[in-house]
């Protein structure tokens, strides 16, 4: 078993040194969010501002990142969460991760303030701290532009120089999007990280690990989802599935349902602007969508950017939100924290309470008032502080959408009440993959359960979760779960007798499932194919011995790590909630009961999880997961 090589680089004093990561460490958090979760936690002291110079910035990568594995190019940066100072971690595709491992190492921790701008060179298997003034200032392109091709790029624009508290980092014109890690990275006055090597990644089992590549690059291929809907549309094939369903944030989350959904959709887009599909290194999915904006090819949006900056603003202007698109990413800002914070907004404006000059379904004004929020010009400074501080501010409390200051990614949960209970539990707030992407079941389908009942959703909640924490950590793609999903049942019809049973016995299996999400050791003592692969890529690749049981138990050891991290930071039970508007106002006038009733759910969420009634994970579960 060969271990990470993780080093640290303190930009205060310049000093470089390894930092060395057990074997104990590595079996148990194996890498990506995981082990940094877990080293953070070691490292960084309590109480430190997520903006000051003791802040620990983690960027690392996980064993599978690099190796050819499908879809296994992510790579994560860990820190202090700027906007809930709780834990943050995000993670891309980009290049940055690969070219790090070629380049001779898994990990990178940085702390302190470099004295001017800089960058971080990494090539070969040396690490420099290099000059970057005559780069301040310059956006992400112009800034990636300046460095050879070949190499791996991690860049802010100006939105991360100036600490606006949803600054992303990119990486190529892939983004490192939540939590403010560009905000991190300006704060420390750290540019970019470029990174090239021509190293080869250790396999433990190299030919048999190569054969079991094809079988799930076929298994992807041959899919419905992996293979024909994500190719085809992207995740903008959300679009009108979630319209349908009335989860499709509209007005500021006032409704569910856009009456103009059909033009920001993924299949529109198709039809009107897109050039070709394209995807991450590694990936056989290819479901990044390539548009023109004017001679230029580029990047188009996902589907929370066509929610948050679309149906979220009543905005039905496609071209509008390719634009937007392309301006956000060039300056360095997350777009569903920017779409939160326009749309809550406009709402001010709606009440008479602050006019910032934008107003629901118009586009005028928007463009400008993304450029000011990016250098923080006059009264838009506030709207780069985020919805929770501009509530705090203002007023708006109730309509402010956000869980423990992270704005909500594009899924009303009023309509899918899973996906609301992994809105207030998820470590890093409001996001819609940390919660658990229970949505999946509730609206998207081909599988349904009943998305307004609370039955079996802290269950489901939990292994959700436990699952998506586990494939982010090994460096892999969460697309890459849909295949748990088998072809039959996307060949059902949606609203047949068949779906519904299916559905309604996951629901009434809430109690086995509950088991799934709390494990003991030595549970689930196999691999397949068709139940999370990932487990065994794993044991082939590192030589750990991995199994799909260990695996999940992989995932709850980083939620409840990351859970142990915004304990110490002074989070709470009391923090696991979501905003009036979506626990008190029902989204369907007809149905009372349309809201999200976390009373029901939380209680037997944290009995689940193995933790107190006051939501902190038992000595017992700490010792279980081998935390403690």
């Amino acid at each position: 078993m060969e271990l990470p090589r993780y080093v640290e680089v303190d930009l205060s004093t310049g000093i470089i040194k390894s930092y060395p990561v057990s074997e104990e460490y590595f079996e148990r958090y194996l890498g990506g969010k995981a082990l940094a979760a877990r080293i953070l936690f070691d490292e960084l002291p309590s109480g430190v501002d997520p903006l000051s110079p003791g802040n620990i910035l983690i960027i690392n990568t996980g064993p599978l990142t690099g190796t050819g594995a499908p879809s296994s190019s992510r790579f994560n940066v860990t820190t202090k969460n700027v906007l809930t100072g709780g834990i943050a971690s995000s993670n891309c595709g980009g290049t940055f991760g690969v070219r790090l491992r070629r380049a001779g190492f898994d990990g990178l921790i940085i702390r302190g303030k470099a004295e001017q701008p800089s960058y971080i060179e990494i090539i070969d298997g040396e690490i420099k701290i290099k000059d970057a003034t005559g780069l301040w200032g310059l956006n992400s392109e112009e800034t990636r532009l300046q460095f050879d091709h070949r190499y791996g790029t991690l860049v802010i624009g100006p939105a991360g120089e100036n600490q606006v508290k949803y600054a992303c980092a990119v990486s190529g014109e892939r983004v490192i999007g939540r939590c403010g890690v560009g905000a991190v990275m300006g704060s420390k006055n750290l540019k970019a990280l470029v990174a090239f090597g021509k190293g080869e990644i250790p396999l433990a089992h190299r030919e048999p690990f190569r054969e079991f590549n094809r079988k799930w690059i076929k298994l992807l291929q041959g899919h419905e989802s992996t293979g024909q809907i994500m190719p085809r549309y992207g995740t903008a094939n959300f679009v009108k599935k979630m319209n349908a369903a009335g989860i499709l944030p509209t007005r500021n989350y006032q409704r569910g349902r856009f009456d103009r959904a059909d033009e920001i959709s993924g299949e529109y887009m198709a039809e009107k602007y897109l050039t070709r599909n394209s995807g991450c290194l590694s990936c056989p999915i290819r479901c990044e969508r390539r548009v023109m904006l004017g001679d230029r090819e580029v990047k188009g949006p996902e589907y929370e950017t066509l929610g948050m900056l679309g149906s979220n603003l009543e905005n039905a202007d496609l071209e509008m939100i390719n634009i937007w698109n392309h301006q956000a990413d060039l300056l360095g800002l997350d777009t569903i924290s920017l779409g939160g914070v326009l749309g809550f907004a406009m709402e001010l404006q709606e009440r008479g309470i602050k006019d910032f000059g934008l107003r629901f379904g118009e586009t005028a004004g928007i463009t400008e008032a993304i450029n000011k929020i990016a250098y923080r010009e006059g009264e838009y400074s506030d709207l780069a502080d985020g919805v929770k501080a501009l509530a705090a501010k203002y007023g708006g409390q109730e309509f402010a959408i956000h869980s423990k200051g992270l704005e909500l990614a594009a899924y009303d949960p009023r309509k899918a009440v899973g996906m609301g209970l992994g809105y207030a539990t998820a470590n890093r707030g409001g996001c819609h993959l940390n919660a658990g992407y229970l949505v999946f079941l509730e609206a998207l389908g081909p599988l349904f359960i009943n998305s307004q009942t609370s039955k079996g959703k802290p269950a489901l909640a939990v292994l959700f979760q436990n699952g998506m924490e586990a494939i982010s950590a090994a460096g892999f793609c969460l697309f890459t779960s849909f295949t748990l999903v088998p072809n039959i049942i996307y060949r059902m019809k949606p609203e047949g007798a068949a779906i519904k049973l299916l559905g309604s016995s996951m629901i009434g299996s809430r109690f086995l499932l509950g088991k799934l999400g709390n494990l003991l050791p030595g549970a689930m003592p196999f691999n397949s194919l068709f139940l999370f692969p990932h487990a065994e890529a794993i044991r082939l690749a590192t030589g750990i011995k991995m199994t799909t049981g260990r695996f999940l138990q992989l995932g709850e050891r980083c939620f409840n790590m990351e859970r142990m991290f915004n304990i110490r930071e002074g989070l709470s039970a009391a923090d696991d909630t979501l905003p009036g508007r979506l626990t008190s106002e029902p989204i369907d006038p007809a149905c009372i009961d349309s809201k999200v009733d976390l009373s029901s759910m939380l209680p037997l969420y944290y009995e689940i999880r193995g933790w107190t009634k006051e939501g902190s994970p038992t000595t017992r579960k700490l010792k279980q997961l081998q935390i403690v």
